[in-house]
C-alpha cells in the first residue's frame, strides 16, 4: 500500500526518476535537498527546483499525481560545514558513507514531522562507491525510515532512458558536484563500529543532523 515518504532529491538524473515512479504508485512525497554550498555552486539546488516544478507542471496522469501527492515545499538543508568534518585522515575514506548517513538522518527528522514511514532515494546498486551492497547497509541503519529504492536494480543506461522519456534528462545532465570533498579511493565495505566511532568523534551523527536541520530553508515550488 502506498504511504508517506521523504525523498532525497539531488538534481541529478536518478532521484527525479525515482520520485516520478513512486508518484505513479500513489505515494505522498516530501522532498528534501541537502545543499553543499558554498563548497559547490548553486546549480544542484537550481536543478532540483526545476525538476520538481517540471513534474508538477506535466500534463496527464503523472502531472495529476504530482499535483495531488508531491509537497509544494522543498526543504533545503545546508550540509557543507558538517561534511568538511569528514575530510580528516582518519575518516576521509568513509566520506561518502558518512555523507549519505547524514542525509538519511536529516531526512529522518523531516519524516518525524510528517509521520513518514519510508525514505525514498534514487540509489542504484553498485553505481558509485557509496552504493555497494555493504555501504548501502551501513547507510540505511542510520535511519528508522524504511528504504524505498525503486531504481536499485536498474542499469544506469536504463535509468537515463527513463529520464529521457520522462523529460527530465536534459535538466539533470551536467557535472556532478557531490564529490567535491570526497577521497580518491573511497571505502566500499562499511564498518558499522568504525563509522559510529568516527561520527561520535566529531559530535555524533544526530547532533550533526539536527544542527544542519536548524538552518533549513523552505522553497515554495
Amino acid at each position: 500500500m502506498p504511504g508517506v515518504c521523504v525523498a532525497l532529491v539531488s538534481g541529478g538524473i536518478d532521484s527525479p526518476v525515482a520520485v516520478a515512479r513512486m508518484l505513479m504508485q500513489g505515494w505522498k512525497i516530501f522532498p528534501v535537498h541537502a545543499s553543499q554550498e558554498p563548497v559547490t555552486g548553486p546549480v544542484a539546488e537550481q536543478k532540483t527546483v526545476k525538476l520538481l516544478k517540471y513534474l508538477l507542471e506535466l500534463e496527464g496522469p503523472l502531472g495529476n499525481a504530482a499535483r495531488e501527492n508531491l509537497s509544494r515545499e522543498l526543504y533545503v538543508v545546508p550540509v557543507a560545514e558538517k561534511l568538511a568534518l569528514f575530510t580528516e585522515k582518519w575518516n576521509h575514506t568513509e566520506y561518502f558513507i558518512h555523507m549519505k548517513r547524514l542525509f538519511s538522518s536529516i531526512a529522518t527528522i523531516r519524516g518525524q514531522e510528517i509521520n513518514a514511514t519510508h525514505l525514498l532515494t534514487g540509489e542504484n546498486l553498485g553505481q558509485v562507491s557509496s552504493q555497494t551492497l555493504g555501504n548501502l547497509g551501513g547507510i540505511e541503519i542510520a535511519s528508522n525510515l524504511l528504504p524505498l529504492r525503486p531504481l536499485l536494480a536498474f542499469d544506469k543506461v536504463d535509468i537515463m532512458n527513463m529520464a529521457r522519456m520522462l523529460g527530465t534528462l536534459e535538466i539533470s545532465e551536467g557535472s556532478e558536484v557531490c564529490d567535491a570533498l570526497g577521497p580518491n579511493k573511497p571505502t566500499t565495505v562499511a564498518n558499522k563500529e568504525w563509522l559510529e566511532k568516527s561520527e561520535d568523534r566529531v559530535g555524533g551523527l544526530q547532533h550533526l543532523a539536527s544542527d544542519c536541520y536548524s538552518k533549513l530553508r523552505i522553497i515554495n515550488l
